[in-house]
């Protein structure tokens, strides 16, 4: 299966987790399925990286050693990043889950990831852009006799 960003190409994908084996096995999946992955140890580095690599999903574990998920999420959204970020983390009770959608996730999922998790996470955020595009470009208006 291959998934992949809206007019076929790949998407930008940035992995946020101070668990090395999960980010290194997360981004090689997604190379694999095609997609551009780099990886985040830190908050800090997270947001030097978003700044480089512009990503499309920002999958992000909220217990960071040096800013929670929920900070990032936040500063990323007054930013008004176009980003799809997803909440990839351990913290799975429904205050957890309340928390991350008001600090501006579009989704929350516990740990582990498994390989169908993961590909599930990049499908909905594909879909979810795509919506987003499709709804700015019915507000375009057509050329005459077009």
């Amino acid at each position: 299966m291959r998934t992949s960003g809206m007019s076929g190409a790949p998407c930008r994908v940035l992995i946020v987790d101070d668990f090395p084996d999960a980010a290194d096995a997360s981004c090689m999946l997604l190379t694999v399925l095609g997609h551009s992955c780099r990886i985040a140890k830190s908050g800090t580095a997270a947001l030097e990286l978003i700044e480089q690599f512009d990503p499309d999903i920002v999958i992000l574990d909220i217990g960071l050693p040096d800013l929670s998920g929920y900070e990032i999420a936040r500063t990323l959204r007054a930013h008004s990043t176009r980003a799809y970020l997803a909440a990839l983390t351990g913290w799975g009770a429904s205050s957890d889950r309340d928390r991350a959608f008001a600090a501006g996730f579009d989704l929350h999922v516990v740990k582990p990831a498994s390989a169908e998790k993961l590909c599930g996470i990049v499908e909905r955020a594909m879909r979810r852009q795509g919506e987003q595009l499709a709804t700015r470009m019915g507000n375009v208006p057509l050329a005459a006799g077009a």
